[in-house]
C-alpha cells in the first residue's frame, strides 16, 4: 500500500483567475446497517455528522456555509441514507463543483473492516480496508468482493479526483478495519466497537487466510516491528493537485470505540471517541496546525483514559486545520442576556465547564487585563453556556475564557462480576472507602456506572482471579490484556488487597493528574523549539552507537524496541531564561525524573535521556515542563514527582508557581477535585509550557 503524500498545486493555480475561496463539506455516518445483525448496529455516526455539522456552521475562526454542506446519515434529521450509490452521487457532485484553491472537508462515521485485495499488489498484508456503507451486502465469492463495500482504492481516487481540481482535502475516518477480538467490562453506559469481523461479512475464513500468505511470500524482508501499518488510503501524486490531511481513528490493526461524551455532563450521547476527541480539541484551540491538533487528540486520550487506540495522522501536517490562518486566537464569544444571567454560543466542546469564571469584556479587542468583571458558569451544553450576571453588563460585551479547571478526582467503577475474586475486590473497597487509603478524591462508583477507569474480573482468561485495570470504555483487545495494570487476589489478605489497589490507583491518579495539567496548559508565551531523537546503544561496547541519532519529526506515535535511546533537543530563543525539568510517564504509570536545568538565552540542550529494555511494553510518554526563570532564582526542582519518593517525607514550605499546582495535583492533602490554572500565577507571567512525547514500546521481533 502506497503511503500518503501531499504537494500544493502553486503552478497551476497561480495561472488561474483569482477566485474566492470556499469551504465544502461532505459528512458520511452510516449507523444501521439491515443486512447485518442488529448486533453490528451502530448508534453513533448519527452523532457524529450532527457534532461536526453544528461545529462547522458556528465556528467563527473559518465558517462554513450550510448549503455548501452535504450530509449523508441515516437516523440524522435532514440527512440522506449514505448507500454507495449515495456516496458516489454525492462525491461526484463535490468534485464537479469545487474550484481551485477551496477547502474541502470529508468525514467518514461507522464501520469498516477488512476483504481480500482486488489487487493483491497493492497490499502488504494481501488485505483491502472497506467502509460500509448502510447497504452493504454480504461476500460475493462469484466476483471476489464484499457487496456495496466501498474499497479504500475507490476512496483513494476520490481524493485524487478533488485535489486534481486544485481543492485542499482533509479527510477523517471514524471507522476501524481490524477484526481482532475485544473483551469489555460490562457497563451501564452503550459502549460498543467500530469494528466488523470479515466473517460477519460471509468472507470465508480460508478466503482471508489465503490472501494473507500470499502477501507474505512477496516481501522480500520481515517487517521492522517500529514500522507501523500504512494508512488505508491510496492516493496518486503530481504536481498540479491540491494538499491532503488524512486523520484515522486508529491503526488497521485496531478497534476504536463509541461512548457517551462528554463524561459528566446530561447532553452526552454516544458519539465516536475519536470524533469528539478531535473537534473538541479544535474547539478549544483553533487556528492550530494538524500537527499540533494530533498531539492534543493522543493528550486527551490520555488524561481521559478514553481508548487503547492509536489514531494515525499523514499528509501536509503542518498547514493550519480546515484551512484558516495562523496565530492564536482568544476563546470568546459574544454575551447574550436571558432572564436571569448570560448565555454565549459555546460549551463543553470548547472546554467550558460548570463553576468556571469567565472575563466580561467590553471589546473583544480588549486586553484580558480590561476585563470588567468575571461571571460564573452555571450550566454548559455542548453547544451552550450559561452564566450569572454581572451588576453592570456594557453593550456588546463578550465572554472570555481565561483559565481551565483541571478535575484531579478519578471515578472508578466496581465489576459486576461475582464469586470469591469479586467478594475480595469489594471488601478490598470497602477498606480503601473507610481509610481513603488512596486519597481523598477517589470515588468507587457502582458496576456500569460513568467512571474515569474500570475494574473488572475475566474468569475465561489465564488469570481469573485477576482484578484488571481497563479504561473507561471497559474495552480492551485481548492482545492488550497482558499489558494491562492486574493484582492477583488469592494470595493476599484483605487489608493487603486494600494496600496494594490503593497504591496502583495512586500511582496512576499522580501520573494522569501531571498529564492533565499538562493538556490545561497554555505556554504558548514561551519560544523553545524541542526535538525528539532516536539513537541505538549498543550493549558490548555500552555505548551509543555512532552516527544512529536521527530526529523524530512526525505526528504520529513513534515505536521503539529494546536498545533503542530516546533522546531530546531543546533550544532556548527566548530573551531570559528557561528551566527545565524532564520527566518519563511509563505504561505502568511509573514517573522518572530524568533530570533538570537552566538554559540562558539561545542556550541549546542535546542529550541522549532514556535507554529502553525488555523489562516492560506499551505506550509510555516523556513530559517535559518548560517554565520562565527569574535571574538568580533557584533551578525549579518537580524531582519529587517521581513515584519512587510518593512517601519520601517532604518539608511544611508551601510550593509557589508550578511546583504547587501540581503538588496539588494529587501529591498534597487538599480534597478540591478542580484547581484553575490562572490562580497560580498573575496575568502577565508566561505560563509553563508542558510537551508531551508519546512513544510505543515494543518487543525486537
Amino acid at each position: 500500500m502506497r503511503r500518503l503524500f501531499t504537494t500544493t498545486a502553486v503552478a497551476l493555480l497561480l495561472a488561474l483567475p483569482a477566485l474566492a475561496k470556499e469551504n465544502h463539506a461532505l459528512l458520511i455516518g452510516a449507523s444501521t446497517y439491515p443486512n447485518l445483525d442488529e448486533r453490528f448496529w451502530l448508534k453513533g455516526p448519527a452523532n457524529d455528522v450532527d457534532l461536526v455539522h453544528r461545529f462547522l456552521t458556528t465556528n467563527t475562526a473559518v465558517p462554513f456555509d450550510a448549503d455548501n454542506i452535504t450530509l449523508l446519515a441515516d437516523g440524522l434529521a435532514g440527512g440522506t441514507a449514505p448507500t454507495l450509490a449515495a456516496i458516489r452521487a454525492a462525491m461526484a457532485d463535490l468534485t464537479a463543483r469545487v474550484q481551485p484553491g477551496d477547502f474541502v472537508y470529508l468525514h467518514f462515521s461507522g464501520h469498516g473492516s477488512q476483504s481480500p485485495a482486488l489487487d493483491p499488489d497493492s497490499e502488504l498484508d494481501g488485505l483491502d480496508e472497506i467502509f460500509l456503507p448502510v447497504d452493504i451486502g454480504p461476500w460475493d465469492d462469484t466476483v471476489g468482493t464484499v457487496t456495496n463495500a466501498l474499497v479504500d482504492d475507490e476512496i483513494g481516487a476520490m481524493l485524487d479526483g478533488l485535489r486534481a481540481k486544485g481543492a485542499d482535502v482533509w479527510v477523517v475516518f471514524d471507522s476501524c478495519h481490524s477484526g481482532t477480538a475485544t473483551r469489555a467490562a460490562p457497563s451501564g453506559e452503550d459502549v460498543r466497537m467500530r469494528q466488523l469481523p470479515p466473517q460477519a461479512l460471509r468472507i470465508p475464513d480460508a478466503t482471508l487466510i489465503a490472501a494473507e500468505q500470499a502477501a507474505v511470500r512477496t516481501r522480500a524482508l520481515a517487517p521492522d516491528p517500529r514500522e507501523r501499518a500504512e494508512p488505508p488510503v491510496v492516493t496518486t501524486d503530481t504536481a498540479d493537485q491540491g494538499s491532503l490531511v488524512a486523520f484515522f481513528a486508529a491503526q488497521t490493526n485496531e478497534v476504536t470505540p463509541e461512548k457517551n461524551m462528554p463524561k459528566g455532563y446530561p447532553d452526552r450521547r454516544l458519539q465516536g471517541v475519536f470524533t469528539y476527541t478531535l473537534f473538541e480539541a479544535l474547539a478549544e484551540r483553533p487556528g492550530i496546525t494538524y500537527r499540533q491538533l494530533s498531539q492534543e487528540i493522543l493528550r486527551k486520550y490520555t488524561t481521559g483514559n478514553l481508548a487503547r487506540s492509536t489514531p494515525l495522522f499523514e499528509g501536509d501536517l503542518d498547514a493550519i486545520a480546515l484551512g484558516g490562518e495562523p496565530g492564536a486566537r482568544v476563546a470568546q464569544w459574544p454575551a447574550q442576556p436571558t432572564n436571569d444571567g448570560l448565555s454565549v454560543a459555546a460549551g463543553t466542546l470548547h472546554g467550558i465547564a460548570p463553576g468556571m469564571e469567565l472575563s466580561v469584556m467590553k471589546s473583544p479587542a480588549d486586553p484580558t487585563e480590561a476585563a470588567v468583571a468575571t461571571v460564573t458558569v452555571t450550566e454548559a451544553g455542548t453547544f451552550r453556556t450559561t452564566t450569572g450576571a454581572p451588576a453592570d453588563l456594557p453593550r456588546g460585551a463578550w465572554l472570555r475564557k481565561t483559565a481551565d479547571l483541571v478535575d484531579f478526582s478519578l471515578t472508578v467503577s466496581l465489576p459486576r462480576a461475582r464469586g470469591e475474586a469479586n467478594s475480595a475486590l469489594l471488601r478490598a473497597a470497602e477498606i480503601i472507602r473507610a481509610d481513603e487509603m488512596a486519597g481523598p478524591r477517589l470515588r468507587f462508583v457502582a458496576p456500569g456506572a460513568e467512571a474515569d477507569l474500570r475494574l473488572d474480573l475475566f474468569e475465561d482468561s489465564a488469570r481469573p482471579d485477576a482484578i484488571w485495570f481497563l479504561p473507561s470504555s471497559g474495552l480492551v483487545q485481548d492482545g492488550d490484556l497482558a499489558r494491562m495494570p492486574s493484582v492477583s487476589t488469592t494470595d493476599k489478605s484483605d487489608f493487603q488487597l486494600a494496600e496494594v489497589i490503593a497504591d496502583n490507583l495512586r500511582a496512576m491518579a499522580k501520573a494522569l493528574n501531571l498529564l492533565k495539567i499538562g493538556a490545561a496548559a497554555n505556554g504558548n508565551a514561551l519560544n523553545v523549539q524541542a526535538t525528539l531523537q532516536s539513537s541505538r546503544f549498543d550493549p558490548l561496547r555500552e555505548e551509543v552507537i555512532a552516527g544512529s541519532r536521527v530526529a523524530l519529526t512526525g505526528a504520529n506515535v513513534p515505536r521503539m524496541i529494546p536498545d533503542d535511546v530516546i533522546g531530546l533537543r531543546l533550544e532556548n530563543s527566548n530573551d531570559g531564561p528557561v528551566d527545565y525539568n524532564i520527566l518519563y510517564v511509563g505504561s505502568d504509570y511509573s514517573i522518572s525524573f530524568m533530570g533538570n536545568g537552566r538554559m540562558q538565552p539561545g542556550d541549546v540542550l542535546d542529550e541522549d535521556f532514556i535507554l529502553i529494555t525488555d523489562d516492560a511494553f506499551g505506550r509510555d510518554r516523556m513530559v517535559v515542563i518548560l517554565s520562565p526563570a527569574a535571574p538568580q532564582s533557584a533551578v525549579e526542582d518537580l524531582s519529587f514527582l517521581e513515584q519512587s519518593a510518593v512517601e519520601r517525607t517532604r518539608d511544611a514550605s508551601v510550593r509557589q508557581g508550578i511546583a504547587g499546582l501540581l503538588d496539588e495535583a494529587g501529591f498534597g492533602e487538599t480534597t478540591r477535585a478542580a484547581v484553575s490554572l490562572k490562580s497560580r500565577r498573575t496575568a502577565s507571567a508566561p505560563s509553563p509550557m508542558f510537551l508531551q512525547f508519546e512513544i510505543d514500546t515494543v518487543p525486537d521481533t
